[in-house]
């Protein structure tokens, strides 16, 4: 296996996990989604705190509180767990549908931070491929009476998060855990309280507690995935590739969970996917050209 290969193989397995993670969130529905959250953080920072240790590469955690960088990688902190926490919410809530469609709008979401921080030139499919998620999201708003808020909010964050992500740069795995470490008081003070009011769900049967200690799991695992990948892809396949995770939890939503499918839905997806194929030839086109031509 080649290492494209093998980074392609890493991807679709990230995305995989993601795309099926409403169904995980789901089965803890009766755990407020603050408890889930916070072991998610906590559980996670043991992982990659033990990854990083056995790299060597745990003294580079405390490189990224020095300066502007600090400041940066606490809104990424800030952009993260209020992502994390909306799309539990939203799982727990009915609304994988709308996760779907949040993070298949996140792409053109990215278009336009990229125009709008980095001066990123937009080519013309790509403006009328953000246009067309312009118009899905108003055919929802109309259609359903009220705008795709959980969508929206998922798209944005997210992609807010990611320009951090750029400008503060660094390893995938130490930027993370720098996060999760900013979280942790927070985490572990709501989990006291928790507890201590008689709430606490972790510890009140083997598989709830269990599946509050592997949500560390499907979430390290998946981003290590995630940036191995990113080193052996290239960026129009790793994008690609990247669908994967909306159409499983699309999928999820209507054939596990039977969440409502209106025609207005079915026009806004439709767009969407329309819009996704629009951007997709773009950033092809946009590989094909820039590809360095081999002379024999």
């Amino acid at each position: 296996m080649t290492e494209a290969q093998k980074g392609v193989a890493a991807l679709i397995a990230a995305c995989t996990v993601w795309g099926l993670s409403p169904i995980y969130y789901k089965a803890l529905s009766d755990v407020p989604p603050p408890e889930v959250l916070s072991h998610r953080s906590l559980w996670s920072l043991v992982i990659f705190t033990l990854v990083l240790i056995r790299q060597g590469r745990l003294a580079g955690v405390t490189g990224l509180f020095v300066g502007r960088r600090a400041g940066l990688v606490v809104l990424a902190t800030a952009m993260i767990s209020l992502n994390w926490y909306i799309y539990i919410v939203a799982i727990q809530a009915g609304h994988a549908m709308q996760s779907s469609l949040g993070y298949y709008i996140f792409p053109l979401v990215a278009v336009l931070i990229g125009f709008a921080v980095f001066h990123e030139r937009m080519a013309a499919m790509q403006v009328v491929a953000v246009a067309m998620a312009v118009v899905a999201v108003l055919v929802l708003t109309i259609g359903t009476g009220t705008p795709p808020w959980v969508a929206l909010m998922l798209a944005v964050t997210f992609g807010i998060y990611a320009a951090l992500k750029r400008v503060i740069g660094g390893s995938a795995v130490t930027s993370v855990t720098a996060e999760m470490l900013l979280l942790a008081p927070f985490a572990l003070a709501w989990l006291m309280a928790a507890h201590l009011g008689g709430s606490g769900a972790f510890g009140h049967g083997w598989r709830v507690s269990l599946m509050l200690a592997f949500s560390g799991v499907i979430t390290a695992l998946p981003l290590m995935w995630f940036s191995a990948a990113a080193q052996r892809v290239s960026m129009t396949t790793f994008g690609l590739i990247q669908f994967v995770n909306p159409t499983l939890q699309f999928l999820c939503a209507t054939l596990i969970f039977a969440e409502p499918f209106s025609r207005w839905h079915m026009l806004a997806f439709a767009l969407i996917w329309a819009a996704l194929a629009i951007y997709s030839v773009a950033s092809l086109r946009t590989e094909a050209r820039d590809r360095p031509v081999l002379s024999g």
